[in-house]
């Protein structure tokens, strides 16, 4: 019995020394996003378990979530072929912790394999994304002993987790356990009635022990039920995909995988080192308290439309749902430019490179080094087919199967041209749904640019409230970072400013003399419309601006304004979008005036003058934009 505290059984190597996320290859950052993996993900996982979500799909968990998962799998599969050569007659185990039943589902689906429904009624099989975790084989038959175990409270309940061929395949196992009911209780009719959720109980209570029904478990993936009283000492690797609020539940999680496989000697008269690696739990070895200091109060403004003294200045916007888009059925084509680019790196897929280290002992480096094996023609069918079913298929209607090859040939196209992997990440990332789907949103823009000015693309307008306005402007801040603006130049009496840049904005705006009005798109309601990857999102542009260039008072032109100093991914979809398929939607209405975009995107930090370099910038862009037939599009 040992009355140690972790820290001082981990100093004195009677446990497994954990490894945490110490640094990554994305820099300035605070701390590795791996070592906290749910506070970037949280906002895009389910809240509900399975009996209150709706259906969900395995492969559209987070990106950073699937990276997290590879890279610690890429080293379980060292680990797992080690112990093979080494006579091992267990697997390592993986263990997952999940925040709720929906979860669970999701991540263990991932991992081992599903059936997904179709619309007929029908199952179509999709393997597990990890190969050693599967509990299919690779002629998609469930395998009777399965290698991945999902352990929570529906699923204990359920006893769904085990083959109808499990009590064949395992019946020896069955019956030493049928034996030790009887020796432990006397109970031989227990013994003969075994329940699935018994079996299951004891395939969980047995991973890592030779010749028991849980011998042939490589990963258990639960929520909350191996935070105490689980002993198996074959844990190698841990993911957390849950909050962790406190030391002592990071340390009941962890505690899990500590449990020394060998307590032998060795020459030295000192254990051997073993490990445990560790990703998504905060686990810190010096943690202490932290002391809040108290608040100051903040001043409140109220933020309105100036009415009726400002009304000449109202800016009235369409509030866009959809677009409509008519595709051709003959010969495609794509037109590809520089926003057709899409750059894997560590900053939207996490990180390709994590380094575990512990207090003392080795340090390792999880990487993806395993995702360069795949084939480049395998990705090709795997995006093609993606594209085609996602794009190219009415709903209701079976996919346009006859364009495949065209699709292929522009798929091919934009991977050799507009493909970019830094920072360690690889092409076969775009097997992860969301990166698939990336990539299918930048071929079909491809695709519908070039049909501007031959296919007409229609904007969808809101059924219910159409139009905004900004008379409709009323709420209050408490935020500091604000602008009073020019009862001459502004409808509404204040910008919230996000950041320096726009304050410039604010200034040189209300002096420049083609700007008629101006507003910044907060609490507006201006919304567009965008897909980034599998979902579908909402962008907040940053102005409004009214300008006369040159067709009178009556037709100024509302050019929208994004001030955007660092360009992610997702900017790229936002202006695509505008370009593509906002502005030519809303021009084609005819019924809202002239609009364009246009994105300020130099960083003038860096400069001496950097108000004066805004100003040029901005009456740079303004003659440009003046210079631009009707409906174009900067």
């Amino acid at each position: 019995m040992s009355d140690f505290s972790l820290m001082d059984a981990i100093e004195c190597g009677i446990v497994k020394l954990p490894r945490v996320p110490v640094a990554d290859n994305i820099p300035g950052t605070e701390m590795p996003k791996f070592r906290n993996l749910w506070e970037h993900i949280r906002a895009r996982m389910p809240k509900k378990g399975r009996g209150k979500a709706k259906t969900l799909d395995p492969l559209s968990i987070p990106v950073e979530l699937q990276t997290a998962l590879e890279a610690l799998y890429g080293h379980y599969e060292k680990t797992y072929h080690l112990w093979q050569q080494s006579g091992i007659k267990v697997p390592p185990c993986f263990i997952i912790v999940c925040n709720n039943t929906s979860t669970s589902k999701l991540v263990y689906d991932y991992i081992s394999g599903f059936f997904r429904e179709n619309e007929d009624g029908t199952a179509t099989p999709v393997n597990g994304r990890l190969a050693l975790f599967r509990n299919f084989d690779e002629h998609d038959n469930p395998l009777a002993r399965p290698r991945t175990l999902l352990i929570d409270s529906e699923q204990l309940e359920s006893g769904e987790a085990l083959d109808d061929n499990f009590r064949g395949m395992a019946s020896d196992e069955i019956d030493r356990f049928r034996r030790e009911i009887i020796e432990r209780t006397g109970d031989r009719r227990q013994a003969e009635n075994l329940t699935d959720q018994e079996l299951l109980r004891e395939v969980m209570n047995t991973i890592g022990k030779v010749d028991r029904l849980g011998e042939s478990i490589r990963c258990v993936v639960s929520v909350s039920m191996l935070t105490e009283g689980w002993d198996a000492n074959t844990v190698t690797h841990v993911l957390g995909v849950r909050a962790f609020g406190t030391q002592l539940l990071c340390e009941q999680v962890i505690g899990r995988a500590l449990r020394r496989q060998s307590y032998d000697l060795n020459e030295d008269d000192l254990f051997n080192v073993e490990y445990a690696d560790v990703l998504g739990i905060p686990f810190d070895f010096t943690a202490k308290p932290v002391v809040a200091p108290p608040q100051p109060p903040r001043e409140t403004v109220q933020v309105k439309a100036m009415r009726p003294e400002r009304n000449a200045l109202e800016i009235s916007f369409p509030r866009v749902a959809g677009y409509r888009v008519e595709l051709p059925e003959e010969r495609l084509t794509a037109k590809f430019n520089a926003d057709s680019v899409l750059e894997l790196t560590p900053d939207i897929v996490g990180p390709s490179i994590t380094q575990n280290s512990g207090i003392i002992g080795e340090s390792v480096d999880l990487n993806l080094e395993h995702l360069g094996d795949m084939r480049i023609s395998s990705l090709l069918m795997h995006i093609t087919k993606r594209l085609l079913y996602t794009k190219w298929r009415d709903p209701g209607e079976e996919p346009k199967l006859h364009l495949f090859g065209q699709l292929k040939r522009i798929t091919r196209q934009w991977l050799d041209t507009c493909l970019v992997c830094k920072g360690g990440t690889y092409p076969a990332q775009l097997m992860y749904q969301e990166l698939a789907d990336m990539a299918c949103e930048r071929i079909t823009a491809g695709i519908t640019n070039a049909l501007v000015g031959e296919k007409p693309i229609k904007a969808l307008l809101d059924p219910y409230n159409p139009t905004g306005s900004t008379m409709h402007v009323n709420f209050t801040t408490s935020k500091t970072s604000r602008w009073e603006t020019d009862a001459r130049r502004c409808h509404v009496n204040w910008v919230i400013l996000d950041s320096d840049w726009e304050a410039e904005f604010c200034r040189v705006a209300e002096a420049h003399p083609r700007v008629k009005a101006y507003v910044k798109n907060h609490n507006l309601g201006l919304e567009v419309p965008y897909r980034y990857g599998s979902e579908t999102r909402r962008y907040l542009p940053d102005f409004i601006v009214l300008v006369d260039d040159g067709h009178g008072d009556d037709d100024l032109l509302h050019l929208i304004v994004e001030i955007k100093g660092y360009r992610r991914e997702d900017a790229k979809d936002k202006k695509v979008t505008m370009e593509t398929y906002w502005v030519p939607g809303v021009n084609n209405l005819g019924t809202y005036g002239r609009w364009a975009f246009v994105e300020f995107t130099d960083v003038f930090m860096i400069m001496s003058d950097f108000a004066a370099q805004v100003e040029a910038e901005f009456n740079q862009m303004i003659e440009q934009v003046a210079m631009v037939k009707t409906g174009a599009v900067i």
